[in-house]
């Protein structure tokens, strides 16, 4: 080759490098991170997989329509993996098990009921994945899983606060349960309530079960009814409320069927579907859950909006919630500060991160995960009004003034736990 043709040779090699410039680093799964949502979409409780769905949808499209999230000096879009669990345990175990092996993704969002998300979390943590999940309180969805976080307050503070605010609301001394025997949320809840109250010196004088499926609760009904009950503690779903507070009232347990036996719930009643069931009889009824949109912040109202124009109605706590349970995700990968596209390192990396979060406020109030996975947060109380066909918050109890309240009579949460 003669000099003139090797110097020409050169010079094309180093104008076509200069015009490609250096080459660009690769962004970790090619700037998209994965997000799975294991909803009960059909089922029993199909309002609830709405909103979890919508709530990550919404999530999804406030960050992705700001940019994404950046991380180590990279931008991500979220993308979501949506199955649906059918509210049944063994496809929330298989809807996990897809989304975690197959769609790879960085973290579990859901199940949501804890009968779904007992058994989505034992796979989570078998595979070493994050699992939020954005609804479920019982204490077993998290325990001795170093993998599975939830959104909201647990079990064993919500029943404890039913059992307070019953006793002292309606200055009551007995106390009657009526629970699914074969759900373990319902079941802890029934328990823990019982225990709760008659730590602080009630008398437990009904505590009735029944089967899932059942439709008729006369005999436990009128059980309760001779037993003296002031207060009937229901922890069960919106959907089979109804049923039991019209048959409660028809057999005269209730004062709106001329009894005096007052009827509280939990956050299982909290579905705009309850009112549509259950209408006047259910009226002036208490429970506990997770916000009040009556007093709902800047934020949540903003949120709430946002629910209404894309579901036509308002937001039940678990879109709330789960829109939450994203905007966590996303604080953890900022506190991990990098991604490297190894997909087990960044999952141990995202799960640290989310351990390390304290005081983050998201739409259903202040956040701060414990290292066991579980959530310091307050429980609202609201009550039914059907006229209005709305919840209307009644009052707040953080854990410090429920904590406080067991101290007085000698008790404390730990004891309670044993």
């Amino acid at each position: 080759m003669s000099k003139k043709i090797l110097v020409l040779s050169l010079i094309f090699a180093f104008t076509l490098l200069s015009a490609c410039g250096p080459a660009k680093p690769t962004v970790p799964y090619g700037g998209e991170l994965k997000v799975g949502v294991n909803a009960e979409i059909t089922g029993a409780i199909p309002t609830v997989g709405e909103a979890c769905v919508a709530g990550a949808e919404i999530a999804r499209d406030e960050i992705n329509g700001a940019g994404g999230v950046e991380i180590g000096g990279q931008k991500y879009t979220i993308v979501l993996f949506v199955e649906d669990n059918e509210n049944k345990p063994e496809s929330a175990a298989a809807a996990a098990r897809k989304l975690i092996s197959e769609n790879e993704v960085l973290v579990h969002i859901g199940a949501n009921a804890s009968k779904n998300a007992i058994p989505a979390g034992a796979v989570c943590n078998e595979l070493d994945c994050l699992m939020i999940s954005p609804w479920s309180t019982n204490p077993y969805t998290t325990l001795r899983r170093p993998w599975v976080f939830r959104v909201p307050f647990i079990d064993s503070f919500q029943a404890g606060v039913n059992a307070w605010f019953g006793m002292n609301e309606f200055n009551a001394t007995k106390g009657a349960v009526l629970f699914d025997i074969g759900s373990d949320a319902c079941y802890f809840q029934g328990h823990f309530f019982k225990r709760v109250w008659e730590g602080l010196g009630g008398e437990m004088v009904a505590f009735t079960t029944f089967t899932t499926g059942d439709k008729d609760f006369t005999a436990q009904l009128t059980k309760i009814k001779d037993s003296g009950a002031e207060v009937l503690y229901v922890p069960q779903y919106y959907d089979e409320v109804p049923l039991i507070v019209q048959q409660a009232n028809r057999l005269g347990l209730t004062p709106a069927g001329g009894g005096t036996i007052r009827i509280i719930g939990h956050d299982g009643w909290e579905s705009p579907d309850l009112i549509t069931l259950c209408g006047q009889e259910c009226d002036g009824l208490f429970f506990t859950t997770h916000w009040a949109l009556d007093i709902a912040g800047e934020n949540t109202q903003a949120f709430i909006q946002k629910f209404r124009d894309k579901v036509g109605k308002d937001p039940e706590s678990t879109g709330g919630l789960t829109y939450d349970a994203i905007q966590l995700f996303v604080q953890a990968l900022q506190n991990c500060g990098e991604l490297t596209g190894d997909l087990e390192k960044d999952r141990e990396c995202i799960r640290d991160g989310l351990a390390t979060i304290k005081d983050v406020e998201g739409v259903t109030g202040i956040m701060s995960p414990t290292s066991e996975g579980d959530m310091i947060k307050s429980v609202h109380i609201v009550q039914i009004d059907a006229a209005a066909k709305a919840f209307k918050w009644y009052r707040t109890v953080d854990p410090a003034e429920y904590e406080a309240s067991l101290s007085e009579h000698g008790l404390s949460v730990e004891e309670l736990m044993q």
